[in-house]
């Protein structure tokens, strides 16, 4: 990186945002998720020029601090005395944390104690505190099959060696699990010394700590208000209108603080990807994001005095979803299927998207809508009958689905929709049985579709034998909440940030944050988290 290039991005991130002091949360963000996946993962952390990174840790008991201009984390992979048992007991895998969260939801009514990790896709997991050997694991498992549940797995192995953070410093060879990590500006770049990631620059203090998979985590702890200026160029852009960027600095904020429970089982609170929100830290930073940040500082959207479900995605298709469209778990009166579009271009109450005839008519339609000069508000895929078939055997492998052995697809039917169109149910017939997807599932198993607003045609060659299929279908994304292809067309209309948050959120409320408001309810329990207990 060019000397002008990391004087620039200092300059940008040393920069404080002009605005009334609010309440700036602290929190703690895995921005290196599995550290030590790879056994020559490697992580150099620099500070700016002038400054040092400072390094805690435990030595044999005692602590050490030691500082130098950088840092380069090495992974070690250490033998093992004697063998280890890794096991942990699944009960289901999900594309998505709401559904995770739904189904951990439900075994904890059932009174098993439950937890979420993400080791690639979303599993719940019985939680490893309290069963806690190999014979209490068995037991679950033989209790639950005794009353008929056959679909719960022990993913175990026998593990003879385990990673180690390393590092040099002096000439000396150090090694830990846990290291706290700091600079004296409080701004560092963090380099993962691969192609395909790059060096980027962040703001907060720093932990290397160990994970649930039995790798590490690099965790960002950074001010709410200095995160959100990693996050909302990189959601939204820097180019749209003002109240644009405005409404999303509001869902931003209101995102992080309902989600600060997502990762309880690796000890941060929120990850850095699509899973979460991206966060590629201080260096992304730009003055029109800046100014939208500062402008609404502090303000979150409420719900009867709680935060909501803060949802956004790229492009709706027309159409948002509600949130039960996509995932399970109690109703969010604010997120309802909107038709995207200020023109009376269809109504839903006469002319339900449950209806396949009337879909199809929907998806024809391709004018008047907000998003309707986006890329993706219209599309279609044509895939393989081979393709297909991988894909699903993969995914059906992935989750030790008794059919992974199948031959081939006969067909995929699309055998319920919701009154936004979105598909609730679809069904597979293979050569072995048919395979029932709920919901956004559909997506865990095909690659090629880009929202589950869509139809399914059977393509067929000039003996009319099957040779795949095409999906046809519009939005990109989840398309629960706000669509921000759908803001840019309403703010250049001249629409404010409440306006643009009211229509794709109605009966929401916009609030500064403070000790009322409820920052999450365990409906599985009725116990609210709030905001004076972070």
């Amino acid at each position: 990186m060019c000397v002008a290039l990391v004087a620039g991005l200092i300059e940008i991130a040393t920069q404080p945002l002009k605005a009334t002091a609010q309440q700036d949360v602290p929190l703690q963000i895995g921005i290196v998720q599995r550290f030590g996946e790879k056994q020559k993962d490697t992580l150099l952390l620099k500070a700016a020029s002038g400054d040092r990174v400072t390094v805690r840790f435990a030595a044999n008991g005692k602590p050490e601090t030691v500082s130098a201009p950088d840092l380069k984390l090495e992974i070690a992979n250490q033998p093992i005395p004697q063998p280890e048992l890794y096991e942990r007991v699944v009960f289901s895998t999900h594309r998505s944390f709401e559904t995770a969260e739904a189904q951990a939801q439900q075994w904890k009514a059932q009174g098993i104690d439950v937890e979420l990790a993400q080791p690639n896709r979303w599993e719940v997991w019985a939680k490893r505190s309290t069963y806690n050997t190999p014979l209490l694991r068995r037991l679950l498992i033989q209790s639950l099959e005794a009353k008929g549940i056959k679909n719960v797995r022990l993913d175990s192995r026998v593990l003879t060696s385990t990673p180690r953070v390393s590092w040099v410093l002096n000439g000396r060879r150090y090694a830990t699990d846990r290291l706290d990590i700091s600079t004296g500006k409080g701004i560092m770049f963090v380099d993962r010394e691969r192609d395909d990631v790059p060096n980027r620059l962040y703001g907060g203090a720093f932990r290397i700590q160990p994970n649930a998979y039995g790798n590490y985590s690099l965790v960002n702890v950074v001010a709410l208000e200095t995160y959100l200026r990693g996050v909302v160029p990189n959601e939204i852009g820097g180019w749209a209108a003002q109240p644009v960027l405005e409404a999303q600095a509001i869902l931003a904020r209101t995102y992080v603080l309902r989600n600060l429970r997502r990762f309880v089982a690796d000890d941060y609170q929120l990850c850095a990807t699509t899973q979460c929100q991206v966060y590629y830290g201080l260096g992304t930073a730009v003055e029109a994001t800046d100014r939208a940040i500062a402008a609404t500082r502090g303000l979150v959207l409420t719900y009867q005095n709680e935060l909501v479900d803060a949802l956004y995605s790229s492009t709706s298709g027309g159409v948002t979803a509600a949130f039960n469209d996509i995932w399970s778990g109690w109703d969010r009166p604010y997120l309802t299927a909107v038709i995207d579009s200020t023109n009376p271009v269809w109504n839903l109450g006469d002319r339900s998207l449950a209806d396949e005839k009337n879909f199809r008519a929907f998806m024809a339609q391709k004018t008047g809508f907000n998003e309707d000069k986006a890329e993706l508000f219209r599309w279609r895929y044509a895939n393989s009958l081979e393709q297909l078939n991988q894909e699903l055997r993969e995914y059906l492998k992935s989750v030790k689905h008794p059919l992974a052995s199948f031959k081939t697809i006969r067909n995929i039917q699309v055998t319920q929709r919701s009154v936004g169109g979105r598909i609730l149910k679809a069904a597979i017939a293979t050569d072995a049985g048919a395979i029932v997807l709920e919901k956004d599932d559909i997506l865990n198993v095909f690659s090629k579709p880009a929202s589950t607003l869509f139809y399914v045609e059977p393509m067929v060659d000039q003996n009319r034998a099957l040779k795949g299929f095409a999906f046809v279908g519009g939005g990109f994304g989840h398309g629960v909440g706000l669509s921000q292809m759908g803001t840019y067309r309403l703010g250049a209309a001249g629409w404010s940030s409440p306006q643009i948050l009211n229509f794709y959120f109605p009966g929401t409320q916009l609030q500064p944050i403070n000790q009322s408001i409820t920052l999450w309810k365990d409906r599985s329990t009725s116990e609210a988290q709030t905001s004076q207990n972070q």
